[in-house]
């Protein structure tokens, strides 16, 4: 008998349950082809339901969204909510008490016509960035002295364990012995400076490396890293760093793979329960218009389907989505798509069911 999986699904804010809806249309499609037996759950966590009730994440979602396979985000930011109260208390708090302690960041450009980039012939993006998503900056750690006044200190600390940093690349190294082309670990940092947390990311990088002789190790530093993403992205393949650096660099990796419209990200608990979403934000402006790109929340279908094992149908989205860039879109950008967002739905839907 075969599993049935269940999925939660989180539209939140802005234009995050219009990208969902087509994101779902995709799943159908792909687990009708692929005989995939799943259920979804919604829930309404985000900022109509802080504002209407002044809860942004109750404590029993937590237990509950342990249960399942995987968890669908749209988006979560609204325009009537102060800046940080829906962000920590819904997304950092589902990295971190599901212990996400990965964000998997795909780089790959579809199409050279999307990028900023002038690229060379032989040129390519198509790397993967590996973030340490529970440590680091965003831990919270840190305070106030005198605040409110002209002698305010503000300190905010940067929290390394060597379990959190010696899972994170691990995790990396695995990926590119077993998912990556080119099998190299680049570990992004900062060494000359931040000598104490990447003093131990450099250390704990050496000696998980010696478990993989056959693979290819690097190291640069984050400005560094950021020059060779712009100027010879071939360079990289597998890019490991911690929260903050990856943070920075895989929005650049979203620029020069040709947009947040075409962005995906995943927050990875290898032995629970993940979840997944465009990388974009919610957009309100666009909200309700029909003009924004899809095909980000239609990429993290795909990872999710990766994830739970469903290699075959996860390629099959990946594929279509690839050819609808190469194929049918002007621009990748919200309402110059030349078509609506769920039109471009429609064109993947049906490349699915087509080959």
């Amino acid at each position: 008998m075969s599993k049935k999986y269940k999925i939660a699904v989180i539209g939140g804010d802005g234009t995050g349950p219009e990208v969902v809806k087509e994101g779902l249309k995709v799943l159908e499609a792909v687990s009708d082809k692929y005989k995939i037996d799943y259920e979804t759950v919604d829930y309404d966590f985000g900022g109509q339901r802080y504002l209407k009730t002044g809860e942004v994440l109750p404590n029993s979602a937590i237990e509950e969204l342990k249960s399942f396979d995987a968890i669908y985000l749209g988006a979560i930011g609204h325009p009537d909510v102060k800046p940080g109260i829906l962000e920590k208390g819904i997304l950092l708090r589902l990295r971190f008490e599901l212990d996400q302690y990965i964000n998997l960041r795909p780089v790959v450009l579809y199409d050279q016509k999307y990028c900023p980039l002038d690229l060379g012939q032989n040129q390519k993006i198509d790397f993967t960035v590996v973030r340490e998503n529970t440590e680091g900056l965003y831990c919270g750690a840190g305070g106030f002295l005198r605040k409110d006044t002209t002698d305010e200190v503000a300190i905010q600390e940067s929290i390394n364990s060597y379990k959190g940093v010696e899972r994170c690349i691990r995790y990396a190294f695995e990926y590119a012995k077993n998912k990556s082309k080119d099998k190299k670990v680049t570990l992004c940092g900062k060494t000359n400076v931040l000598t104490y947390a990447f003093s131990l990311w450099q250390r704990v990088f050496d000696k998980v490396a010696k478990d993989y002789p056959e693979l290819k190790t690097d190291y640069a530093h984050v400005d560094a890293t950021c020059m060779w993403m712009v100027k010879n992205p071939e360079w990289f393949d597998v890019i490991v760093t911690d929260n903050m650096f990856g943070d920075i660099i895989t929005d650049l990796g979203a620029m020069i793979q040709g947009g947040m419209g075409i962005a995906a990200g995943g927050n990875i608990n290898p032995k629970g329960v993940s979840m997944f979403e465009p990388i974009g934000g919610s957009a309100p402006k666009y909200t309700g218009k029909g003009l924004i790109n899809p095909l980000a929340a239609i990429c993290a279908v795909s990872m999710l389907l990766n994830q739970i094992g469903q290699e075959q149908a996860a390629k099959a989205v990946e594929d279509s989505v690839k050819k609808v860039v190469q194929e049918k879109l002007q621009s990748l950008g919200a309402g110059r798509m030349g078509y609506s967002t769920s039109e471009v739905g429609d064109l993947v839907v049906k490349n699915i069911i087509d080959n």
